[in-house]
């Protein structure tokens, strides 16, 4: 950011701690760099299907499971003895319709089945965030929009995938608010 009394760049984030995002998504990295913090990006992998299974088992909600992954996340970058007195982001994201829960399409047939079953639907979103340091978290948030996905034409939806390409692989749901998945959606 620049400091219009001095013309200089300044960074909002105090130097008396690191940032981390425990995260290798564009969007969420771009999220960061857009607001003006500084932070690195360090990623540990999960094992995601594991902990979706066991919130299944245990009849928890997909915002639980958002949380529980997006800590899982953060809590596995903490940890690590070269972050331990950084504060690290963990965040993910589940979608649900009708009960149904939806993973990252895994090809283009998978994308265009996904927006299929959500086409004309509402869905909810359930977004989580959460902060960790020493591996303990130290702060959490949800937030579940509820999107109403139109009832577009199988000639809309096969456009829309071509234009996407494999970016559509990248995101549960098979869409990006931020990209052309915009178009799916009802306008208010």
């Amino acid at each position: 950011m620049i400091d219009s009394s001095t013309g200089e760049y300044e960074v909002l984030t105090p130097p008396c701690f690191s940032l981390v995002l425990a995260s290798g998504s564009s969007a969420r990295q771009a999220l960061l760099r857009d607001s003006g913090i500084a932070f690195t990006v360090r990623t540990q992998a999960i094992d995601e299907s594991l902990h979706k299974k066991e919130g299944r088992q245990t009849g928890e909600s997909a915002a639980s499971v958002a949380l529980r992954l997006a800590a899982a996340k953060a809590q596995a970058v903490s940890r690590e003895a070269d972050r331990h007195n950084a504060f690290v982001i963990g965040a993910d994201q589940m979608l649900s319709c009708e009960g149904e829960w939806f993973d990252k399409p895994n090809s283009r047939q998978s994308a265009r089945a996904q927006l299929c079953r959500l086409r004309g639907k509402t869905h909810f979103l359930h977004s989580a965030v959460v902060l960790c340091r020493r591996g303990e978290v130290v702060w959490s948030h949800v937030e579940e929009p509820k999107l109403e996905m139109r009832d577009f034409s199988d000639v809309f939806l096969d456009a829309y995938l071509e234009v996407e390409g494999e970016a559509c692989l990248a995101s549960v749901g098979a869409y990006r608010l931020e990209g052309p998945g915009i178009q799916l959606f009802r306008p208010d």
